[in-house]
């Protein structure tokens, strides 16, 4: 049902429209928000709705600039959301001793890594699927302050979303875009992914090369 709904999101969303008018607003709303803003929730869709979603607009059916601010709004909130609940529990783990499963150092070193290139990761991590929903959670848990993830959050927010939706206002009505949209999906969902394991390998690669 679910993964039907991320392939086939244009149909669902478009039905959605027609049935429900205006409320489709909330509805992606609170789509964003819970994918953006619940670390337990990376499958809901991100890139791919934002795109249906400007490419609904482009055909008439919603308004450009009331969806884009309400998507904004609920991608900031979330990310704010999820940061705020790992920074609820970072204190908790700070007072953690090292033990099979968690490294101290480790943890210092990622506090380290998210106050000095935080910045760029949060922003970064708004197009790659999955990574969305983890970063933030992962900066208020590393304790990154809140004016610096504030204004990254802002920043990747608002370029997410218009830089996405505009495509899909763009090009989403494009016959062959139409035809071939569940394959654009699923290299939204699997490219990101695969060169983040790509850079991991690599990074990896060196550290073992060093030792």
């Amino acid at each position: 049902m679910l993964l039907d709904f991320v392939l086939h999101v244009d149909v669902h969303l478009a039905t959605f429209v027609q049935t429900y008018g205006v409320w489709v607003y909330a509805l992606l709303f609170l789509i964003i928000f819970i994918e953006t803003g619940v670390v337990v929730m990376p499958f809901l869709p991100g890139d791919s709705l934002l795109f249906v979603v400007g490419a609904l607009a482009g055909a008439g059916l919603m308004n450009l600039p009331m969806v884009m601010g309400l998507m904004i709004a609920a991608a900031i909130l979330g990310n704010q959301c999820n940061y705020a609940i790992g920074r609820y529990f970072g204190p908790k783990v700070f007072q953690w001793e090292n033990s099979r499963f968690f490294n101290k150092k480790a943890f210092e070193q990622a506090h380290a890594f998210y106050e000095k290139y935080g910045g760029i990761t949060i922003v970064a991590a708004r197009f790659m699927p999955f990574l969305r929903t983890f970063a933030p959670f992962v900066a208020g848990v590393a304790q990154m302050t809140r004016r610096k993830f504030t204004f990254f959050d802002v920043t990747g927010g608002v370029l997410w979303v218009v830089s996405v939706t505009t495509a899909g206002y763009l090009f989403g009505n494009i016959p062959w875009v139409k035809a071939n949209l569940d394959k654009i999906i699923w290299g939204a969902i699997l490219l990101p992914g695969l060169l983040v394991l790509i850079g991991a390998w690599k990074t990896r690669r060196k550290e073992v090369a060093r030792a």
